[in-house]
Formats: structure tokens, C-alpha cells, sequence
């Protein structure tokens, strides 16, 4: 029984004793140091939290560029290929103007190439005409001119082809001269004039 008293007294101040030590400083010290740490580290997992929030929305914000830029090229690269086909096809209607060109241009060439033959071979002509008439005419005026002397008659060049008109100057008087061709021989319109043609020398 005594024993039992002994090891239920021991029981007991070692319950005090601890109840000691939990309200000693020690235990308030150890106690307060758990506490901070728990609040550290609870400080800090916001912390982090709080990071890898900004964290993922700069990542959510940069997708989100990416994304519209993204869009965005598309968009310059569909604008930037239509006007390539616009610029494709306008090359091939410039390449085919050009060819068209160049076939008007050759032809125009070939033209004046021709029109310049023609003008050379006009004044050939030309200068021979001119050689001819240097010759013709002189020799046409002395004929006109020594009928003239001969005959003494003025002819008018301005009637129709088979009247012959003109005067005779006579040395008393001037005969006019209206003979239709028409309607007599040459050799009867030759002797009238011959007629006009004084034979004394």
C-alpha cells in the first residue's frame, strides 16, 4: 500500500513537473518560435503564391500577345500575297503590252523602212522629171515661139480639147480663129490655118 502511495506521489510530481515545464518560459519560447516559423512560412507560401500568380498571368498576357500577333501576320501575309498576284498579274499585262509593242514597233519600221524607199524612188523620179523638163520646156518654147514668128497666131490654152481658139495678127488687121475639131479633117483645119501664113518672104 505504502508503495503504491510512493509511485502514485511520483506520478503525480512528475505531472506537476511538466506542468512546470509547459508553463515555464522554455515551452512559451519554443511555442512562440513554432508559431513564427509557421507564420514565416506562411508569409512566404503567399509570397509564392502571389509570384506564381504574376507568373502566370505575364504567361496568360504573353500568349495572349503572341496569339494577336500571331493573327496579325497572318493577316500582313494573306495582304502581302494578294498584292504579289496583284503585281504577277500586272507584270503579265505589262510582259504583253510590251510584246504588242514591240510587234507595232517592228511593223511601224518596216513601214516607214518602205516609205522611205518610196520617197527615194519619188525623187529619183523626181530629178529625172525635172531633167526632162530642164530640156523639154525650152525647146517647147522655141517651137511656140517660132510658130509664132511663122504664123503670127495667139492661141488661147484654155478651151475644150477639140476646139482650137486664138487670133491671127495680121499686118493690116486680127482674124480670130474658132475652128471645131470634131467636126472637120485634120487636113481641112491644116489648110485654113496655112491659109492665115503669109508666102512672101
Amino acid at each position: 500500500m505504502k508503495r503504491r502511495v510512493t509511485m502514485l506521489q511520483d506520478v503525480m510530481d512528475t505531472g506537476e513537473s511538466m506542468v512546470k515545464i509547459l508553463k515555464s518560459s522554455k515551452a512559451d519560447d519554443e511555442l512562440r518560435k513554432v508559431r513564427e516559423k509557421q507564420q514565416s512560412f506562411f508569409e512566404r507560401h503567399m509570397d509564392t503564391m502571389k509570384t506564381i500568380t504574376l507568373v502566370l498571368n505575364g504567361v496568360v498576357q504573353c500568349e495572349d500577345e503572341a496569339s494577336q500577333k500571331l493573327l496579325d501576320m497572318e493577316g500582313q501575309k494573306s495582304q502581302a500575297e494578294w498584292e504579289l498576284d496583284s503585281l504577277e498579274q500586272e507584270l503579265q499585262q505589262y510582259t504583253a503590252r510590251s510584246q504588242n509593242m514591240d510587234s507595232e514597233l517592228q511593223f511601224l519600221q518596216r513601214k516607214l523602212e518602205s516609205l522611205c524607199d518610196s520617197e527615194q524612188e519619188l525623187q529619183t523620179l523626181q530629178q529625172e522629171v525635172d531633167d526632162d523638163t530642164m530640156e523639154v520646156i525650152p525647146s517647147a518654147i522655141y517651137v511656140a515661139q517660132l510658130y509664132h514668128k511663122v504664123t503670127k497666131i495667139k492661141w488661147e490654152y484654155d478651151t475644150k480639147p477639140h476646139i482650137l481658139r486664138g487670133v491671127h495678127y495680121g499686118s493690116d488687121l486680127a482674124t480670130p480663129i474658132n475652128i471645131d475639131t470634131s467636126v472637120r479633117s485634120r487636113c481641112s483645119v491644116s489648110d485654113e490655118l496655112w491659109n492665115f501664113v503669109n508666102t512672101e518672104w
